[in-house]
């Protein structure tokens, strides 16, 4: 195998299920039913298309009582093969460390996974020479239980659409956002300024790097978006939002991508769509049904949940449903978990 084969593929699908298979038969209490769909473009300009998108949910109910499933957005920068060297090593990297550490607290365990990505990075631009330089975004949410949990390194974006109402979740780290954050720029001044695709933070722009962390409550009827500013970057909000409410999720990462391109399509565009169709109790008995993810044309994948209301019903005694909460309001209350470790190599 060769050294570049060796440093674009850090996950070893077999070690986690082997590792999954070591579980203490651990349940959640409840299960999200999401509908998910992503698409991604080259774009009007780029040669290259040095965007990705990447998933991983597992069917174990003991990986989802602990882990739970992962969604993510990578940009990745430094030209020729190197930028989308640097987005398959994050979202590879993020994703097989996070599924790898041993808490079952979500926070803590996307931080030290988005340093173990970066970790890897940075010595992949060193043992290689045309590598030098190149770096990514990185914008992760996990789905477990009724919480969603986003990790920010970049300037691509976790939008939430809930009662007809859009909001960013996510900053960006760029110089012109910190500059619009600090009073010392408009928005309108920060949207033309040269500087405007300038990042202060990303994976693999230095040895050590912290992602920005939030937690939000799930309702039903949520629709998140993860992007690139490919797709941010050229679509108004307004606009963004009319589409996320009136289309499928499939059909809104469609239409989000043709209208990026249709304002000129600057950069590369991905766009990540995950609507929360149901929020219901875990059956005792029953894992859920099986997911169907078929490849659709042009760089897209869509997920159907096609499991049933019929798993809401548990038997015996289950917690009242959740309660619906302000759009948006980050989760005060962090507790600590008592579970034990998830993952133990064999």
């Amino acid at each position: 195998m060769t050294q570049e084969q060796e440093t674009t593929t850090p996950i070893d699908p077999q070690a986690l299920k082997r590792a999954w298979n070591d579980r203490d038969g651990k349940k959640p209490s409840w299960h999200v039913h999401l509908v998910v769909a992503a698409k991604t473009d080259l774009g009007r300009v780029r040669e290259n298309n040095e965007d990705k998108f990447d998933f991983l949910e597992p069917w174990n109910p003991s990986v989802l009582a602990r882990k739970g499933r992962v969604y993510a957005v990578a940009d990745g920068m430094g030209g020729h093969s190197a930028g989308q060297v640097a987005a398959e090593l994050a979202l590879n990297g993020f994703i097989g460390a996070y599924y790898d550490d041993e808490s079952s607290d979500v926070e803590p365990s996307m931080a030290r996974a988005v340093r173990a990505a970066n970790a890897f990075i940075v010595d992949s631009a060193r043992s290689n020479a045309g590598r030098q330089g190149m770096g990514a975004t990185l914008t992760a949410v996990v789905v477990k239980e009724c919480e969603i949990f986003v990790a920010q390194v970049g300037d691509s974006r976790c939008y939430l659409l809930r009662d007809g109402q859009l909001r960013q979740l996510t900053e960006d780290h760029s110089w012109v956002a910190e500059q619009v954050r600090s009073g010392a720029m408009s928005l309108e001044q920060a949207e033309q300024s040269p500087f405007r695709n300038v990042i202060t933070r990303s994976m693999g722009g230095a040895p050590e790097v912290e992602p920005d962390l939030s937690a939000y409550s799930l309702d039903r009827g949520d629709r998140f978006l993860l992007c690139s500013d490919g797709l941010s970057g050229m679509v108004p909000a307004s606009e963004i939002a009319l589409i996320l409410a009136a289309e499928s999720p499939s059909v809104a990462a469609w239409e989000l991508v043709n209208r990026a391109n249709h304002w000129g399509g600057r950069d590369n565009i991905t766009a990540m769509v995950l609507h929360v169709d149901e929020i219901v109790p875990w059956s005792v008995e029953e894992a859920p049904e099986e997911h169907s993810t078929q490849p659709v044309d042009d760089g897209r994948y869509v997920t159907e949940v096609l499991s049933s209301t019929d798993l809401a019903r548990a038997h015996g005694e289950v917690p009242a449903p959740p309660n619906s909460v302000p759009p948006a309001e980050p989760r005060a209350d962090k507790p600590k978990s008592l579970l034990g470790s998830i993952l133990r190599r064999p």
